[in-house]
Protein backbone atom coordinates (compact mmCIF):
# COMPACT_ATOMS: atom_id res chain seq x y z
CA UNK A 1 0.00 0.00 0.00
CA UNK A 2 2.88 2.33 0.87
CA UNK A 3 4.56 1.62 -2.47
CA UNK A 4 1.33 2.34 -4.38
CA UNK A 5 0.92 5.63 -2.54
CA UNK A 6 4.47 6.64 -3.35
CA UNK A 7 3.98 5.81 -7.04
CA UNK A 8 0.74 7.80 -7.15
CA UNK A 9 2.46 10.80 -5.58
CA UNK A 10 5.30 10.50 -8.08
CA UNK A 11 2.84 10.48 -10.98
CA UNK A 12 0.95 13.50 -9.60
CA UNK A 13 4.23 15.37 -9.08
CA UNK A 14 5.31 14.64 -12.66
CA UNK A 15 1.94 15.83 -13.97
CA UNK A 16 2.20 19.03 -11.94
CA UNK A 17 5.66 19.75 -13.35
CA UNK A 18 4.44 19.08 -16.89
CA UNK A 19 1.44 21.37 -16.39
CA UNK A 20 3.72 24.12 -15.07
CA UNK A 21 5.94 23.79 -18.12
CA UNK A 22 2.90 23.83 -20.38
CA UNK A 23 1.77 27.16 -18.93
CA UNK A 24 5.29 28.54 -19.24
CA UNK A 25 5.53 27.48 -22.89
CA UNK A 26 2.07 28.91 -23.64
CA UNK A 27 3.08 32.28 -22.19
CA UNK A 28 6.24 32.28 -24.31
CA UNK A 29 4.18 31.61 -27.42
CA UNK A 30 1.69 34.34 -26.54
CA UNK A 31 4.49 36.86 -26.06
CA UNK A 32 6.16 35.82 -29.31
CA UNK A 33 2.82 36.10 -31.13
CA UNK A 34 2.25 39.56 -29.68
CA UNK A 35 5.71 40.71 -30.74
CA UNK A 36 5.23 39.24 -34.21
CA UNK A 37 1.96 41.10 -34.72
CA UNK A 38 3.30 44.33 -33.25
CA UNK A 39 6.64 44.57 -35.02
CA UNK A 40 6.13 42.49 -38.16
CA UNK A 41 2.40 42.97 -38.67
CA UNK A 42 2.08 39.25 -39.37
CA UNK A 43 1.24 36.13 -37.35
CA UNK A 44 3.84 34.04 -35.58
CA UNK A 45 5.20 31.14 -37.65
CA UNK A 46 5.30 27.70 -36.03
CA UNK A 47 7.85 25.57 -37.88
CA UNK A 48 7.39 21.81 -38.05
CA UNK A 49 9.87 19.12 -39.07
CA UNK A 50 7.54 16.19 -38.53
CA UNK A 51 9.22 15.22 -35.26
CA UNK A 52 7.75 14.95 -31.75
CA UNK A 53 9.06 18.33 -30.56
CA UNK A 54 7.39 20.08 -33.48
CA UNK A 55 4.17 18.18 -32.76
CA UNK A 56 4.21 19.45 -29.18
CA UNK A 57 4.81 23.04 -30.34
CA UNK A 58 1.89 22.81 -32.77
CA UNK A 59 -0.37 21.53 -30.02
CA UNK A 60 0.77 24.27 -27.63
CA UNK A 61 0.13 26.93 -30.28
CA UNK A 62 -3.46 25.70 -30.62
CA UNK A 63 -3.87 25.60 -26.82
CA UNK A 64 -2.53 29.15 -26.44
CA UNK A 65 -5.26 30.61 -28.64
CA UNK A 66 -2.81 32.73 -30.66
CA UNK A 67 -3.05 33.53 -34.35
CA UNK A 68 -0.30 31.62 -36.15
CA UNK A 69 0.89 30.13 -39.43
CA UNK A 70 2.78 26.88 -40.00
CA UNK A 71 5.78 26.23 -42.24
CA UNK A 72 7.65 23.06 -43.15
CA UNK A 73 10.96 22.82 -45.01
CA UNK A 74 10.89 20.02 -47.57
CA UNK A 75 14.39 18.53 -47.29
CA UNK A 76 14.00 15.80 -49.97
CA UNK A 77 15.58 13.28 -47.56
CA UNK A 78 12.82 12.87 -44.98
CA UNK A 79 11.37 9.40 -44.50
CA UNK A 80 8.08 8.71 -46.31
CA UNK A 81 6.35 8.35 -42.94
CA UNK A 82 7.49 11.87 -42.03
CA UNK A 83 6.21 13.29 -45.31
CA UNK A 84 2.81 11.64 -44.80
CA UNK A 85 2.68 12.80 -41.17
CA UNK A 86 3.31 16.42 -42.13
CA UNK A 87 0.81 16.14 -44.98
CA UNK A 88 -1.86 14.94 -42.53
CA UNK A 89 -0.99 17.73 -40.11
CA UNK A 90 -1.38 20.32 -42.86
CA UNK A 91 -4.71 18.85 -43.94
CA UNK A 92 -6.05 19.09 -40.39
CA UNK A 93 -4.64 22.60 -39.81
CA UNK A 94 -5.92 23.99 -43.09
CA UNK A 95 -9.41 22.68 -42.29
CA UNK A 96 -9.14 24.68 -39.07
CA UNK A 97 -8.25 27.81 -41.05
CA UNK A 98 -4.49 27.84 -40.36
CA UNK A 99 -2.26 28.93 -43.25
CA UNK A 100 0.33 26.22 -44.02
CA UNK A 101 3.36 26.63 -46.29
CA UNK A 102 5.95 24.18 -47.60
CA UNK A 103 9.34 25.75 -48.33
CA UNK A 104 11.32 24.11 -51.13
CA UNK A 105 15.11 24.53 -50.90
CA UNK A 106 16.98 26.92 -53.16
CA UNK A 107 20.75 27.24 -53.56
CA UNK A 108 22.32 30.13 -55.47
CA UNK A 109 18.88 31.04 -56.75
CA UNK A 110 18.18 27.57 -58.18
CA UNK A 111 15.86 24.89 -56.71
CA UNK A 112 17.87 21.97 -55.29
CA UNK A 113 17.54 18.76 -53.32
CA UNK A 114 20.12 16.66 -51.51
CA UNK A 115 21.04 14.77 -54.66
CA UNK A 116 21.80 17.90 -56.69
CA UNK A 117 23.42 19.73 -53.76
CA UNK A 118 26.13 17.14 -53.05
CA UNK A 119 27.81 17.46 -56.50
CA UNK A 120 27.81 21.25 -56.14
CA UNK A 121 29.45 21.07 -52.71
CA UNK A 122 32.04 18.49 -53.95
CA UNK A 123 31.75 16.50 -50.70
CA UNK A 124 29.19 14.59 -48.66
CA UNK A 125 27.63 16.34 -45.66
CA UNK A 126 29.49 15.41 -42.46
CA UNK A 127 29.10 15.90 -38.73
CA UNK A 128 31.21 19.07 -38.83
CA UNK A 129 30.35 20.31 -42.34
CA UNK A 130 26.56 20.30 -42.26
CA UNK A 131 25.87 22.46 -45.29
CA UNK A 132 22.71 20.45 -45.90
CA UNK A 133 21.05 21.93 -42.80
CA UNK A 134 21.60 25.52 -43.91
CA UNK A 135 20.25 24.87 -47.41
CA UNK A 136 17.58 22.23 -46.87
CA UNK A 137 16.28 22.85 -43.35
CA UNK A 138 16.77 26.48 -42.37
CA UNK A 139 15.19 28.42 -45.21
CA UNK A 140 11.94 30.29 -44.86
CA UNK A 141 10.79 32.72 -42.20
CA UNK A 142 13.05 35.59 -43.30
CA UNK A 143 11.83 38.87 -41.90
CA UNK A 144 9.41 37.05 -39.59
CA UNK A 145 9.28 35.71 -36.07
CA UNK A 146 9.29 31.93 -35.91
CA UNK A 147 9.32 29.16 -33.32
CA UNK A 148 11.26 25.91 -33.32
CA UNK A 149 11.17 22.76 -31.19
CA UNK A 150 14.85 23.08 -30.26
CA UNK A 151 15.59 21.86 -26.73
CA UNK A 152 18.62 21.90 -24.45
CA UNK A 153 18.07 18.23 -23.59
CA UNK A 154 20.11 18.47 -20.42
CA UNK A 155 23.26 19.67 -22.21
CA UNK A 156 25.18 22.24 -20.18
CA UNK A 157 27.13 23.45 -23.22
CA UNK A 158 23.97 24.02 -25.27
CA UNK A 159 22.24 25.65 -22.32
CA UNK A 160 25.03 28.22 -22.07
CA UNK A 161 24.86 29.04 -25.78
CA UNK A 162 21.14 28.84 -26.60
CA UNK A 163 18.18 30.73 -25.24
CA UNK A 164 14.41 30.77 -25.02
CA UNK A 165 14.48 33.61 -27.53
CA UNK A 166 17.24 34.39 -30.04
CA UNK A 167 17.84 36.98 -32.71
CA UNK A 168 19.86 36.12 -35.83
CA UNK A 169 21.25 39.37 -37.29
CA UNK A 170 23.91 39.38 -40.00
CA UNK A 171 26.35 40.80 -37.43
CA UNK A 172 26.45 37.95 -34.90
CA UNK A 173 28.14 40.22 -32.34
CA UNK A 174 24.71 41.86 -32.01
CA UNK A 175 22.88 38.59 -31.41
CA UNK A 176 20.38 38.71 -28.56
CA UNK A 177 19.78 35.67 -26.34
CA UNK A 178 17.21 35.57 -23.55
CA UNK A 179 17.54 32.81 -20.97
CA UNK A 180 14.85 33.71 -18.44
CA UNK A 181 11.19 34.60 -18.23
CA UNK A 182 11.30 37.86 -16.28
CA UNK A 183 9.73 41.15 -17.29
CA UNK A 184 12.97 42.47 -18.79
CA UNK A 185 12.48 40.33 -21.87
CA UNK A 186 9.78 42.64 -23.23
CA UNK A 187 12.26 45.54 -23.33
CA UNK A 188 14.94 43.33 -24.88
CA UNK A 189 12.53 42.17 -27.60
CA UNK A 190 11.80 45.77 -28.52
CA UNK A 191 15.48 46.75 -28.69
CA UNK A 192 16.28 44.09 -31.35
CA UNK A 193 16.69 44.92 -35.03
CA UNK A 194 13.57 43.53 -36.60
CA UNK A 195 14.64 43.03 -40.20
CA UNK A 196 16.33 39.68 -39.51
CA UNK A 197 14.77 36.34 -38.58
CA UNK A 198 13.85 36.01 -34.91
CA UNK A 199 13.41 32.71 -33.10
CA UNK A 200 11.41 31.68 -30.04
CA UNK A 201 12.04 28.20 -28.60
CA UNK A 202 9.02 27.64 -26.32
CA UNK A 203 10.02 24.18 -25.04
CA UNK A 204 13.77 24.87 -24.87
CA UNK A 205 14.00 23.62 -21.26
CA UNK A 206 11.83 20.51 -21.65
CA UNK A 207 13.46 17.11 -21.18
CA UNK A 208 12.70 14.05 -23.31
CA UNK A 209 10.57 12.79 -20.43
CA UNK A 210 8.63 16.06 -20.32
CA UNK A 211 7.91 15.79 -24.03
CA UNK A 212 6.73 12.18 -23.95
CA UNK A 213 4.64 12.64 -20.80
CA UNK A 214 2.90 15.60 -22.41
CA UNK A 215 2.31 13.70 -25.65
CA UNK A 216 0.77 10.79 -23.77
CA UNK A 217 -1.29 12.97 -21.45
CA UNK A 218 -2.73 15.08 -24.27
CA UNK A 219 -2.95 12.19 -26.77
CA UNK A 220 -0.96 14.11 -29.38
CA UNK A 221 -0.58 12.32 -32.72
CA UNK A 222 3.11 11.81 -33.55
CA UNK A 223 5.20 10.45 -36.40
CA UNK A 224 4.57 6.67 -36.71
CA UNK A 225 8.32 6.04 -36.85
CA UNK A 226 8.48 6.45 -33.06
CA UNK A 227 6.25 3.40 -32.73
CA UNK A 228 8.79 1.52 -34.87
CA UNK A 229 11.53 2.06 -32.30
CA UNK A 230 13.04 5.25 -33.70
CA UNK A 231 14.28 7.69 -31.04
CA UNK A 232 14.86 10.51 -33.50
CA UNK A 233 13.19 11.49 -36.75
CA UNK A 234 15.36 13.34 -39.24
CA UNK A 235 16.94 13.17 -42.65
CA UNK A 236 17.73 9.68 -43.93
CA UNK A 237 21.49 9.16 -43.72
CA UNK A 238 22.16 12.15 -41.45
CA UNK A 239 25.74 11.83 -40.09
CA UNK A 240 24.50 13.08 -36.71
CA UNK A 241 22.42 9.91 -36.30
CA UNK A 242 25.38 7.59 -35.83
CA UNK A 243 26.54 4.65 -37.95
CA UNK A 244 24.19 2.04 -36.46
CA UNK A 245 21.08 4.15 -37.01
CA UNK A 246 22.16 5.10 -40.54
CA UNK A 247 22.64 1.47 -41.49
CA UNK A 248 19.19 0.73 -40.13
CA UNK A 249 17.71 3.59 -42.15
CA UNK A 250 19.34 2.49 -45.41
CA UNK A 251 18.17 -1.06 -44.78
CA UNK A 252 14.62 0.25 -44.42
CA UNK A 253 14.88 2.75 -47.30
CA UNK A 254 17.22 1.30 -49.97
CA UNK A 255 15.97 3.83 -52.53
CA UNK A 256 17.67 6.59 -50.54
CA UNK A 257 20.94 4.65 -50.52
CA UNK A 258 20.83 4.34 -54.30
CA UNK A 259 20.13 8.07 -54.57
CA UNK A 260 23.19 8.86 -52.43
CA UNK A 261 25.34 6.53 -54.54
CA UNK A 262 24.28 8.32 -57.74
CA UNK A 263 24.92 11.70 -56.10
CA UNK A 264 28.41 10.61 -55.01
CA UNK A 265 29.19 9.40 -58.54
CA UNK A 266 28.18 12.80 -59.92
CA UNK A 267 30.20 14.49 -57.19
CA UNK A 268 33.34 12.56 -58.19
CA UNK A 269 32.84 13.54 -61.84
CA UNK A 270 32.54 17.17 -60.82
CA UNK A 271 35.70 16.90 -58.71
CA UNK A 272 37.50 15.45 -61.73
CA UNK A 273 36.32 18.35 -63.89
CA UNK A 274 37.65 20.81 -61.33
CA UNK A 275 40.93 18.96 -60.86
CA UNK A 276 40.15 17.92 -57.30
CA UNK A 277 40.13 14.14 -57.76
CA UNK A 278 43.40 13.48 -55.95
CA UNK A 279 44.75 12.30 -52.62
CA UNK A 280 44.15 8.81 -51.25
CA UNK A 281 41.43 8.03 -53.81
CA UNK A 282 42.32 9.05 -57.31
CA UNK A 283 40.83 8.08 -60.64
CA UNK A 284 38.83 4.89 -60.23
CA UNK A 285 37.14 5.94 -56.98
CA UNK A 286 33.45 5.12 -57.13
CA UNK A 287 30.34 6.41 -55.45
CA UNK A 288 30.27 3.14 -53.51
CA UNK A 289 33.75 3.91 -52.10
CA UNK A 290 32.61 7.34 -50.98
CA UNK A 291 29.43 5.90 -49.48
CA UNK A 292 31.36 3.35 -47.41
CA UNK A 293 33.79 6.04 -46.23
CA UNK A 294 30.84 8.26 -45.39
CA UNK A 295 29.33 5.47 -43.27
CA UNK A 296 32.67 5.11 -41.46
CA UNK A 297 33.16 1.58 -42.72
CA UNK A 298 36.37 0.50 -40.98
CA UNK A 299 36.76 -2.51 -43.28
CA UNK A 300 38.06 -0.52 -46.25
CA UNK A 301 41.81 -1.15 -46.26
CA UNK A 302 43.82 1.98 -47.01
CA UNK A 303 40.70 4.10 -47.46
CA UNK A 304 39.90 5.32 -43.99
CA UNK A 305 40.18 8.90 -45.18
CA UNK A 306 39.85 10.80 -48.40
CA UNK A 307 42.05 13.81 -48.91
CA UNK A 308 39.89 16.85 -49.44
CA UNK A 309 36.99 15.32 -47.55
CA UNK A 310 38.47 15.70 -44.07
CA UNK A 311 36.01 17.07 -41.54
Amino acid sequence: MGRDTAQAKSILWAQALTLDKEQQAVERLRLAAQMSETYYGQPLIITTSGGKDSDVCLYLAAVSGICYEVQHNHTSVDAPETVYHVREQFRRLELAGVKCTINHPVYKGVPVNMWTLIPQKLMPPTRTVRYCCAVLKEQGGTGRMITTGVRWTESASRRSKRGIYESMPHDMSKKVIINNDNDDKRRLFENCKLQAKRICNPIIDWTDRDVWEYILAEKISVNPLYACGYHRVGCIGCPMAGRKMRLREFGRYPTYQRAYLRAFDKMLKMRAVRGKLDGSWRIGTTGEDVFRWWLQDRNIVGQLKIEGFDE
